[in-house]
Protein backbone atom coordinates (compact mmCIF):
# COMPACT_ATOMS: atom_id res chain seq x y z
CA UNK A 1 0.00 0.00 0.00
CA UNK A 2 1.18 3.62 -0.68
CA UNK A 3 1.46 4.56 2.84
CA UNK A 4 4.20 1.51 3.66
CA UNK A 5 6.25 3.32 1.37
CA UNK A 6 8.67 5.97 3.38
CA UNK A 7 11.65 7.59 2.60
CA UNK A 8 12.21 6.11 -0.88
CA UNK A 9 14.02 7.06 -4.01
CA UNK A 10 13.00 4.96 -7.41
CA UNK A 11 15.05 5.60 -10.51
CA UNK A 12 15.09 4.85 -14.29
CA UNK A 13 18.22 3.53 -16.13
CA UNK A 14 19.18 4.87 -19.54
CA UNK A 15 21.03 6.80 -21.76
CA UNK A 16 20.60 10.27 -22.52
CA UNK A 17 16.66 10.28 -20.49
CA UNK A 18 16.41 13.95 -19.53
CA UNK A 19 13.35 13.75 -21.66
CA UNK A 20 11.88 10.70 -19.47
CA UNK A 21 8.32 10.18 -19.10
CA UNK A 22 8.59 8.50 -16.05
CA UNK A 23 10.74 10.98 -13.58
CA UNK A 24 7.63 13.52 -14.45
CA UNK A 25 4.83 10.68 -14.28
CA UNK A 26 5.84 9.74 -10.59
CA UNK A 27 6.78 13.17 -9.60
CA UNK A 28 3.45 14.21 -10.21
CA UNK A 29 2.26 10.50 -8.66
CA UNK A 30 3.68 11.10 -5.46
CA UNK A 31 2.85 14.70 -5.00
CA UNK A 32 -1.16 13.48 -5.59
CA UNK A 33 -0.76 10.49 -3.17
CA UNK A 34 0.91 12.75 -0.45
CA UNK A 35 4.05 10.51 -0.48
CA UNK A 36 6.12 13.68 0.38
CA UNK A 37 9.70 11.10 1.26
CA UNK A 38 9.23 9.52 -2.01
CA UNK A 39 11.81 10.51 -5.29
CA UNK A 40 12.14 10.01 -8.59
CA UNK A 41 15.69 10.11 -10.22
CA UNK A 42 17.39 9.62 -13.51
CA UNK A 43 20.48 6.88 -13.36
CA UNK A 44 21.70 9.12 -16.65
CA UNK A 45 24.58 6.39 -17.50
CA UNK A 46 26.70 6.62 -20.63
CA UNK A 47 27.68 2.52 -19.81
CA UNK A 48 26.22 0.21 -18.30
CA UNK A 49 29.00 -1.20 -15.89
CA UNK A 50 28.45 2.63 -14.20
CA UNK A 51 25.63 0.93 -12.19
CA UNK A 52 27.29 -0.96 -9.88
CA UNK A 53 28.93 1.92 -7.97
CA UNK A 54 25.68 3.82 -8.54
CA UNK A 55 23.84 0.78 -6.64
CA UNK A 56 26.12 0.71 -3.87
CA UNK A 57 25.62 4.50 -2.85
CA UNK A 58 22.37 4.18 -2.95
CA UNK A 59 20.54 0.49 -2.60
CA UNK A 60 19.52 1.09 1.10
CA UNK A 61 17.53 3.99 -0.47
CA UNK A 62 16.26 2.80 -3.24
CA UNK A 63 12.53 1.08 -3.66
CA UNK A 64 12.20 0.54 -7.11
CA UNK A 65 13.84 1.04 -10.96
CA UNK A 66 12.43 1.29 -14.61
CA UNK A 67 14.91 0.43 -17.27
CA UNK A 68 14.77 1.88 -20.76
CA UNK A 69 17.20 1.80 -23.70
CA UNK A 70 19.79 1.08 -24.20
CA UNK A 71 19.46 -1.26 -21.42
CA UNK A 72 16.88 -3.49 -21.28
CA UNK A 73 18.71 -6.68 -22.07
CA UNK A 74 21.98 -5.38 -20.24
CA UNK A 75 20.11 -5.32 -17.28
CA UNK A 76 20.19 -8.83 -17.01
CA UNK A 77 23.42 -9.18 -15.61
CA UNK A 78 23.19 -6.85 -12.70
CA UNK A 79 19.70 -9.20 -11.94
CA UNK A 80 19.87 -12.15 -9.01
CA UNK A 81 16.26 -13.38 -10.35
CA UNK A 82 14.49 -12.61 -13.24
CA UNK A 83 10.15 -13.07 -13.97
CA UNK A 84 9.37 -15.91 -16.29
CA UNK A 85 7.98 -13.46 -18.82
CA UNK A 86 10.72 -11.17 -18.61
CA UNK A 87 12.92 -14.05 -19.24
CA UNK A 88 10.84 -15.28 -22.18
CA UNK A 89 10.41 -12.14 -23.68
CA UNK A 90 14.23 -11.08 -23.41
CA UNK A 91 14.03 -7.87 -21.93
CA UNK A 92 13.53 -6.41 -18.33
CA UNK A 93 12.05 -2.40 -17.87
CA UNK A 94 11.20 -2.92 -14.07
CA UNK A 95 13.26 -3.79 -11.39
CA UNK A 96 12.30 -4.74 -7.67
CA UNK A 97 14.44 -4.66 -4.50
CA UNK A 98 13.98 -8.00 -2.75
CA UNK A 99 13.94 -8.56 0.97
CA UNK A 100 17.50 -9.93 0.95
CA UNK A 101 18.97 -6.80 -1.06
CA UNK A 102 18.90 -8.72 -4.63
CA UNK A 103 17.03 -7.34 -7.29
CA UNK A 104 14.83 -9.14 -9.79
CA UNK A 105 13.73 -7.80 -13.16
CA UNK A 106 10.17 -7.56 -14.54
CA UNK A 107 8.65 -6.40 -17.99
CA UNK A 108 5.65 -4.66 -17.59
CA UNK A 109 5.58 -3.41 -21.09
CA UNK A 110 4.02 -6.55 -22.49
CA UNK A 111 1.23 -5.87 -19.79
CA UNK A 112 1.15 -1.65 -20.63
CA UNK A 113 0.75 -2.21 -24.60
CA UNK A 114 -2.07 -5.79 -23.86
CA UNK A 115 -4.67 -3.32 -21.88
CA UNK A 116 -4.55 -0.43 -24.28
CA UNK A 117 -4.36 -2.08 -27.44
CA UNK A 118 -6.96 -5.03 -26.14
CA UNK A 119 -10.31 -2.64 -26.48
CA UNK A 120 -8.87 -1.26 -29.84
CA UNK A 121 -8.58 -4.67 -31.72
CA UNK A 122 -10.49 -4.73 -34.94
CA UNK A 123 -13.13 -7.12 -35.47
CA UNK A 124 -12.76 -10.25 -37.17
CA UNK A 125 -9.80 -11.79 -37.91
CA UNK A 126 -5.88 -9.64 -37.62
CA UNK A 127 -2.80 -9.91 -38.32
CA UNK A 128 -0.02 -7.53 -37.26
CA UNK A 129 3.10 -6.03 -38.57
CA UNK A 130 5.41 -5.15 -35.99
CA UNK A 131 7.87 -2.03 -37.34
CA UNK A 132 11.66 -3.29 -35.70
CA UNK A 133 12.80 -5.20 -33.54
CA UNK A 134 14.61 -3.70 -30.60
CA UNK A 135 13.70 -4.27 -27.04
CA UNK A 136 10.49 -2.82 -27.37
CA UNK A 137 9.31 -5.24 -30.11
CA UNK A 138 9.67 -8.27 -28.09
CA UNK A 139 7.44 -7.05 -25.16
CA UNK A 140 4.89 -6.02 -28.34
CA UNK A 141 5.35 -9.48 -29.81
CA UNK A 142 4.97 -11.31 -26.46
CA UNK A 143 1.75 -9.27 -25.70
CA UNK A 144 0.23 -9.97 -29.15
CA UNK A 145 0.88 -13.42 -28.86
CA UNK A 146 -1.28 -14.15 -25.49
CA UNK A 147 -4.34 -11.96 -27.46
CA UNK A 148 -4.27 -14.48 -30.20
CA UNK A 149 -2.76 -12.17 -33.05
CA UNK A 150 -0.71 -13.71 -35.58
CA UNK A 151 2.07 -10.98 -36.56
CA UNK A 152 5.43 -10.59 -39.03
CA UNK A 153 8.26 -8.01 -37.85
CA UNK A 154 9.65 -5.97 -40.18
CA UNK A 155 12.81 -4.90 -40.00
CA UNK A 156 15.96 -3.00 -41.82
CA UNK A 157 18.10 -6.04 -42.20
CA UNK A 158 16.47 -9.63 -43.82
CA UNK A 159 16.39 -12.50 -41.83
CA UNK A 160 14.01 -15.62 -41.61
CA UNK A 161 12.05 -14.08 -38.46
CA UNK A 162 11.58 -10.64 -40.62
CA UNK A 163 10.50 -9.04 -43.86
CA UNK A 164 12.27 -6.20 -44.92
CA UNK A 165 10.58 -2.63 -45.69
CA UNK A 166 10.73 -3.24 -49.62
CA UNK A 167 9.23 -6.19 -49.35
CA UNK A 168 5.78 -4.48 -48.13
CA UNK A 169 3.49 -3.82 -50.84
CA UNK A 170 0.17 -1.94 -50.59
CA UNK A 171 -1.47 -5.52 -51.20
CA UNK A 172 0.32 -6.99 -47.72
CA UNK A 173 -0.24 -3.67 -45.53
CA UNK A 174 -4.03 -4.19 -46.60
CA UNK A 175 -4.18 -7.40 -45.22
CA UNK A 176 -2.58 -6.73 -42.44
CA UNK A 177 -5.12 -4.76 -40.42
CA UNK A 178 -2.93 -4.09 -37.36
CA UNK A 179 0.35 -2.29 -37.70
CA UNK A 180 2.64 -1.06 -34.63
CA UNK A 181 5.32 0.98 -34.94
CA UNK A 182 8.14 0.44 -32.66
CA UNK A 183 10.84 2.19 -34.14
CA UNK A 184 11.90 5.79 -32.65
CA UNK A 185 11.35 7.43 -36.10
CA UNK A 186 8.60 10.34 -35.68
CA UNK A 187 9.83 11.18 -32.08
CA UNK A 188 10.37 14.79 -31.04
CA UNK A 189 12.05 16.85 -32.22
CA UNK A 190 12.71 14.72 -35.62
CA UNK A 191 8.68 14.74 -35.93
CA UNK A 192 8.37 14.85 -40.02
CA UNK A 193 10.45 10.80 -39.91
CA UNK A 194 8.14 7.69 -40.23
CA UNK A 195 8.60 4.62 -40.81
CA UNK A 196 8.80 3.56 -44.96
CA UNK A 197 5.96 1.57 -45.57
CA UNK A 198 3.47 1.71 -48.65
CA UNK A 199 0.44 4.09 -46.70
CA UNK A 200 -1.80 3.70 -49.56
CA UNK A 201 -2.43 0.03 -48.50
CA UNK A 202 -4.07 1.72 -45.44
CA UNK A 203 -8.11 1.77 -44.94
CA UNK A 204 -10.59 2.25 -42.61
CA UNK A 205 -10.21 -1.61 -41.29
CA UNK A 206 -7.02 -0.66 -39.74
CA UNK A 207 -5.52 0.17 -36.58
CA UNK A 208 -2.14 2.20 -36.11
CA UNK A 209 -0.45 2.21 -33.03
CA UNK A 210 3.09 3.85 -32.06
CA UNK A 211 4.54 3.56 -29.12
CA UNK A 212 5.95 7.51 -29.15
CA UNK A 213 3.65 9.60 -27.27
CA UNK A 214 5.68 12.87 -28.57
CA UNK A 215 4.19 13.64 -30.29
CA UNK A 216 0.62 12.76 -29.83
CA UNK A 217 0.30 12.28 -33.21
CA UNK A 218 3.10 11.25 -35.10
CA UNK A 219 3.87 11.61 -39.08
CA UNK A 220 3.19 7.67 -38.94
CA UNK A 221 -0.11 8.03 -37.18
CA UNK A 222 -1.38 10.72 -39.14
CA UNK A 223 -0.52 9.11 -42.14
CA UNK A 224 -3.02 6.30 -40.81
CA UNK A 225 -5.65 8.92 -39.95
CA UNK A 226 -5.87 10.41 -43.27
CA UNK A 227 -6.56 7.28 -44.65
CA UNK A 228 -9.49 6.41 -42.41
CA UNK A 229 -7.55 4.04 -40.09
CA UNK A 230 -7.82 4.02 -36.11
CA UNK A 231 -4.67 5.33 -34.30
CA UNK A 232 -3.19 5.34 -30.88
CA UNK A 233 -0.31 6.49 -29.21
CA UNK A 234 1.61 5.03 -26.48
CA UNK A 235 0.98 6.99 -23.72
CA UNK A 236 -1.40 5.03 -22.23
CA UNK A 237 0.99 1.79 -22.65
CA UNK A 238 3.48 4.25 -20.79
CA UNK A 239 0.96 4.73 -17.84
CA UNK A 240 0.13 1.53 -17.70
CA UNK A 241 3.41 -0.17 -17.41
CA UNK A 242 4.25 2.58 -14.92
CA UNK A 243 1.18 1.11 -12.72
CA UNK A 244 1.95 -1.93 -12.86
CA UNK A 245 5.78 -1.67 -12.08
CA UNK A 246 4.44 0.70 -9.18
CA UNK A 247 1.99 -2.52 -7.61
CA UNK A 248 5.24 -5.16 -8.22
CA UNK A 249 7.42 -2.08 -6.11
CA UNK A 250 5.05 -2.08 -3.60
CA UNK A 251 4.40 -6.01 -3.60
CA UNK A 252 6.93 -6.94 -0.67
CA UNK A 253 6.10 -3.77 1.61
Amino acid sequence: MEENVLTKRFALIGRNISYSFSRGYFTEKFQKLGLENCEYVNFDLAEISELKATLATQVHELGGMNVTIPYKLAIFDFLDELDEEAREIGAVNTVQLLENGGLKGYNTDVYGFRVSLAPLLPKGAVKALILGTGGASKAVAYALKQLGVPYTFVSRSASEKSLTYDALTPELIATHTLIVNCTPLGTFPDVEQCPDIPYEGIGEGHLLYDLIYNPAETAFLKNGRLRGAQIKNGLEMLEQQAEKAWEIWNSNQ
